[in-house]
C-alpha cells in the first residue's frame, strides 16, 4: 500500500505527539520485536519505533525489517525514531 505525500503528511501530523513504542536494542530486530511490533500496529494502527544503533545504515535496515516483516509502511524517518503506518483490516480508526 502505497501513501500519498497527502496522507503521509497527515500520518505524520498524528504522529507528531506519539511517544515511541517499540525499543529495538543494539541485538536490531529479532522474532520478539518483529512479535510486538505487529501487535502494537493491530492495537494503534500508527507507532513510533526508537532504534538504537551505531550508523545510520544498520538503523535502516532495522527499521526496514520491522516494516517489511510487519506489513507496515515507513511514513517517516528521523535519526533513531521511526513513523510506522499499518491499517487495521477489519476496523480502521485512522482515516487517511
Amino acid at each position: 500500500m502505497a501513501l500519498s505525500e497527502k496522507q503521509r503528511k497527515h500520518l505524520r501530523r498524528l504522529g507528531h505527539d506519539l511517544k515511541p513504542i517499540i525499543l529495538v536494542g543494539e541485538a536490531g530486530a529479532s522474532e520478539g520485536v518483529i512479535r510486538e511490533c505487529d501487535l502494537a500496529l493491530e492495537h494503534h494502527e500508527l507507532v513510533k519505533a526508537k532504534v538504537h544503533g551505531a550508523d545510520r545504515q544498520t538503523r535502516d535496515a532495522v527499521v526496514d525489517t520491522l516494516a517489511e516483516a510487519t506489513g507496515a509502511e515507513v511514513v517517516q524517518r528521523i535519526g533513531h525514531v521511526a513513523l510506522l503506518y499499518r491499517r487495521h483490516p477489519e476496523k480502521p480508526r485512522i482515516v487517511v
